[in-house]
């Protein structure tokens, strides 16, 4: 029981940096989306040590082990988008097929600088 209560808190403590970020952007008016600044917030207070990496483990483990759940509404939306996919069937595979050799380069360029 004490387990499932300290993987509940985590989990609001996620909520809580995501709201913060939300909140931040919206008020400075930065060019990123909030949750990446969240992302970004959580990453410095893991490196820093202001929050201890047992503080999260456990939360985030439960997430991640769920995360295909996160992905549910976005095929039902997909779905209903239907008729826009196939109009711009032709843009998306371009726009996919270039943000993946990007990525490829990108990350086969860093693997390379840090190794």
């Amino acid at each position: 029981m004490k387990n499932a209560i300290f993987i509940v808190l985590q989990i609001f403590f996620f909520w809580v940096i995501n709201e913060i970020s939300y909140k931040i952007v919206g008020f400075l008016q930065i060019p990123i989306p909030g949750n990446v600044l969240g992302m970004i917030i959580l990453f410095i207070l893991l490196v820093t040590r202001v929050i201890p990496i047992k503080y999260v483990d456990s939360g985030s483990s439960l997430l991640i082990k769920h995360l295909a759940f996160f992905f549910i509404p976005i095929a039902v939306g997909l779905m209903a988008l239907g008729s826009v996919i196939f109009d711009n069937f032709v843009a998306f595979i371009f726009a996919i097929l270039g943000s993946l050799i990007v990525g490829f380069i990108a990350t086969g360029y860093t693997a390379q600088k840090l190794s």
